[in-house]
């Protein structure tokens, strides 16, 4: 049994003990994804998720929990990719997004456009920040992992409301301080601010949030 088959049966396998279904030909690109990642991981710091149960456990997980609350077709504008997720992962198994990974660094832009072309995914990569997409652009939602504290984040977004549906942000345990930073700042007194869904950060005792912020109708 060749190397990579071998890998994509404990790809296969640890989603199975983790009860996630997915089809068969979406299991094996997210192999050849982690693979490219991997990859490219040797020449940049994109991933500390190095063993297949870390890449399931976490980028996986993470980029699944996301997925149920974008519609159907929705644009989605993945801030800061870095190396793929959520956004990689969720144009994966969801092929009708349409996808736009934004990455400020070039390096990481450039691995990000290796990665997507040699993963044979839909999704445009951009190097640049996403203010300055959502200057000319509007998204349905942003997804954010590991990118910033959420008083930055909503700092950069404050002028771009009219451009964004919801912003998707997965968080840790220090979610709630980062949220009384914010709202000392005064940058949430127009959005409405819910904690979707939380889940256990598997292997450990804390737990991770999915929030939503979208502006107050």
């Amino acid at each position: 049994m060749s190397k990579s088959v071998d890998h994509l049966s404990e790809l296969a396998a640890i989603l199975q003990h983790h009860q996630i279904e997915l089809p068969e030909d979406q299991i094996a690109t997210l192999e050849v994804y982690r693979r490219t990642l991997w990859q490219w991981n040797e020449k940049l710091n994109l991933t500390r998720h190095l063993s297949l149960k870390k890449f399931v456990e976490r980028d996986i997980i993470d980029s699944l929990t996301i997925e149920p609350f974008l519609e159907p077709g929705e644009r989605v504008l993945d801030v800061g990719t870095g190396g793929g997720v959520p956004g990689m992962v969720l144009a994966i198994v969801r092929p009708d997004l349409s996808m736009t990974l934004s990455e400020s660094v070039a390096k990481r832009a450039a691995a990000a456009t290796d990665i997507v072309q040699a993963v044979g995914i839909e999704a445009k990569v951009v190097h640049g920040r996403a203010e300055e997409l959502l200057a000319d652009a509007s998204f349905n939602s942003l997804t954010i992992r590991a990118v910033a504290r959420l008083r930055k984040l909503l700092l950069w977004f404050e002028p771009h409301w009219d451009a964004i549906g919801q912003v998707l942000v997965i968080k840790g345990p220090a979610w709630v301080e980062e949220r009384k930073e914010a709202r000392q700042a005064g940058l949430l007194q127009h959005l409405d601010l819910r904690v979707l869904t939380d889940y256990p950060l598997v292997g450990t005792n804390s737990r991770s949030v999915l929030l939503r912020i979208r502006p107050k109708h």
